[in-house]
């Protein structure tokens, strides 16, 4: 125990912040990437490329210490999770490649048709990673077909269902928002204008999903709203993701970037509370029977190990946060192309 609570709830906690920093952060690059065919110009392109170039690597840690987590804390977890999502996993990883090549190989040649082959590329992997999370995450607050020996029992069509669709492209349009904000924070002149034009349309795309994805889950994923149905504490995360959500029209209005994209980083964290506010304490819920649902008592480590865990959490996961905001602070301000630029 620890703050009057056990290994494995701190460890779903610390699991749950470490996906959340990595949505937050590799969302605006994704969303970047997502957009990236809108701006028809070469060097609008170069200096988007170069907004997110110093950080989208180093953003992509929060991804590899939250499989870490899931590994070392939750084992059972891992193994039923990625054996799960074999396809869509594969998915998501082959379009984090192709992201890396064509950023990495975009500039090497001067060439017209060179440049506009990696950018569809570029677009096409960031579009097809952030469905795939989307995917992903859809299926984890569903629920998937379990048995007794915690297994996936259903098909590569079980993924493709109307609830995670929904929430796919709720995903994609939430992160081509938050990507088209953070980009204009780094721009001036025209291509300012255009992404504050980008930002808002992105948004009421957001919203159209958002409000679909909402509707559908009250009709058809009544579990999803049980627990904060049953308890009025809990309606804080819905009402501060339903802030967050109207602030951002509010502050684009305003051209307000930075509070907007501060805005847009609470709405995915508080979207990521809700649905773990409603699974908890399951990690991945048996939608055939709730007594094959994977937990974080019947799939976590020895106490020793969570406890362990915990000291090198408490100790790894801040560091990470320094060196992310060392990162954000000495790259900071507008976009300059240089000779050192993609």
């Amino acid at each position: 125990m620890f703050l009057g609570l056990d290994y494995n709830t701190w460890w779903f906690l610390v699991f749950g912040a470490v996906i959340s920093g990595y949505a937050i952060l590799d969302g605006f690059d994704l969303g970047a990437g997502a957009l990236h065919l809108f701006l028809k110009k070469e060097t609008s392109r170069r200096i988007a490329l170069n907004a997110i170039g110093p950080v989208w690597d180093g953003n992509e840690v929060w991804l590899v210490i939250g499989g870490g987590a899931l590994f070392a804390g939750f084992p059972v977890a891992y193994a039923a999770v990625f054996s799960a999502f074999y396809l869509p996993a594969m998915i998501f990883l082959i379009g984090l490649i192709w992201r890396a090549v064509a950023i990495e190989f975009r500039s090497k040649e001067p060439g017209k048709m060179w440049r506009l082959t990696w950018d569809i590329v570029y677009s096409f992997a960031c579009i097809v990673v952030t469905l795939s999370l989307g995917l992903m995450l859809g299926n984890v607050a569903m629920g998937l077909p379990l048995n007794e020996e915690k297994e996936f029992t259903g098909s590569m069509l079980t993924f493709f269902n109307p609830f995670s669709i929904m929430v796919a492209v709720t995903t994609l349009a939430l992160f081509m928002t938050h990507g088209a904000i953070y980009l204009a924070m780094k721009t001036e002149n025209r291509l300012y204008t255009k992404l504050t034009i980008l930002a808002k349309n992105f948004n009421i795309f957001f919203l159209l999903c958002f409000g679909l994805t909402t509707l559908y889950t009250l009709l058809y994923i009544p579990h999803l709203s049980d627990r904060i149905k049953s308890n009025p504490a809990y309606f804080v995360f819905p009402a501060i993701m339903l802030l967050a959500i109207a602030n951002i029209p509010r502050q684009l209005k305003k051209g307000n970037y930075r509070f907007a994209f501060v805005s847009s980083s609470v709405t995915i964290a508080s979207l990521l509370i809700a649905v773990a506010v409603e699974v908890f304490p399951n990690l991945l819920l048996a939608s055939n029977d709730a007594a094959n649902s994977i937990t974080i008592q019947n799939a976590a480590s020895s106490p020793k190990t969570m406890k362990t865990l915990l000291i090198i959490a408490l100790v790894g996961t801040p560091l990470v946060a320094v060196y992310t905001s060392f990162v954000f602070w000495t790259f900071k301000g507008k976009v300059k192309l240089d000779e050192m630029s993609y």
